[in-house]
């Protein structure tokens, strides 16, 4: 009991001390701005992160968010199954070697949302680049985008048409490590084939 006692005292002792010398938090106006580097030229990807919008690490995967339906494996392989209707959030972060890594969330990202899985994005020239067995696993964009609904809800209309070209020209594969009605990771991760999922009516 005493030692439980000096181990709570001890801990307390380091919050506060945590807690004294902390450093002053950043505020998110501080990251809301266009980065620029030395030169005045943009630092990030003008076309995959289209606002120029610098994130603090940890909010990273705000470069891009897309809505986009059948990227659920339904229950029953049908075009009538709700799972292929059901809205999945990705939320992207684009990288200088022109890839993009999307964590995938079915209700949004709001602070108590946990992603169910991840698609990772390469471009044409990537993909061409990867062994043939492995292409299957990839799905191109320029065919699924429009299949899966795909939209851009935090840009304009005009951001949207300007970013589109080059989503065209990419190829994404999407692992899942968790199904969205479980409240925990279940059994194995699997790859979604998005390109055998059957098609739905829009």
């Amino acid at each position: 009991m005493k030692l439980r006692l000096l181990l709570v005292s001890a801990l307390l002792a380091l919050a506060s001390g945590c807690a004294t010398t902390a450093t002053t938090p950043t505020t998110a106006s501080e990251h809301n701005h266009a980065a620029m580097s030395a030169s005045g030229q943009p630092k990030y990807n003008t076309t995959m992160n289209p606002r120029q919008t610098e994130h603090p690490n940890t909010l990273g995967f705000n470069d891009l968010h897309i809505q986009a339906i059948r990227h659920l494996k339904p229950d029953v392989f049908s075009a009538e199954d709700p799972k292929l209707q059901a809205i999945v959030h990705h939320h992207c972060k684009a990288y200088d070697d022109g890839t993009l890594v999307c964590l995938m969330f079915p209700g949004g990202m709001k602070d108590q949302d946990k992603p169910i899985g991840f698609e990772y994005i390469i471009t044409t020239a990537q993909f061409n680049t990867l062994p043939e067995k492995e292409k299957h696993y990839w799905h191109y964009h320029k065919t699924e985008v429009g299949r899966a609904c795909a939209t851009f809800p935090d840009l304009t209309k005009d951001e949207a048409a300007a970013i589109l070209p080059a989503v065209h020209e990419t190829y994404g594969k999407v692992v899942y490590f968790q199904k969205p009605e479980d409240k925990f990771p279940l059994g194995e991760p699997y790859v979604l084939i998005v390109q055998d999922m059957p098609d739905v009516k829009h």
